[in-house]
């Protein structure tokens, strides 16, 4: 994944419609395109069992958060350096790195029109 010198985004945000963000993720995080694949089969499904838009609702928004991370590099490397202080640091360390965590997603879903929690 590269940036351009300016620092910019990758790509545009895309529309918040599974083809587009499909589209997105093979150009900017082409190796998370088999657990997208697996999760649309799911949210489909989910939402086909209950007549019940709300699963596939939640997997556009869920992805539409990702692509908009994977856009900014910095962003990214930040959100996973924080994931793996989560995952091995002490109770401290894992209390900072969630919070930042819960930073990067509010932000996110505040650029892509998405209430924060």
């Amino acid at each position: 994944m590269t940036t351009s010198a300016t620092g910019q985004p990758l790509i545009p945000q895309p529309p918040a419609t599974v083809a587009a963000l499909r589209q997105a993720i093979s150009r900017i995080a082409p190796a998370a395109l088999p657990v997208f694949t697996r999760e649309l089969d799911q949210a489909a499904d989910q939402s086909r069992q209950g007549s019940d838009l709300a699963p596939l609702q939640g997997f556009i928004a869920q992805w539409s958060v990702y692509v908009h991370i994977q856009r900014h590099p910095e962003l990214a490397a930040d959100f996973r350096r924080w994931e793996d202080i989560a995952a091995s640091g002490g109770a401290v360390q894992a209390r900072r790195a969630a919070s930042e965590i819960g930073r990067i997603l509010d932000g996110a879903h505040a650029a892509v029109g998405l209430p924060t929690r």
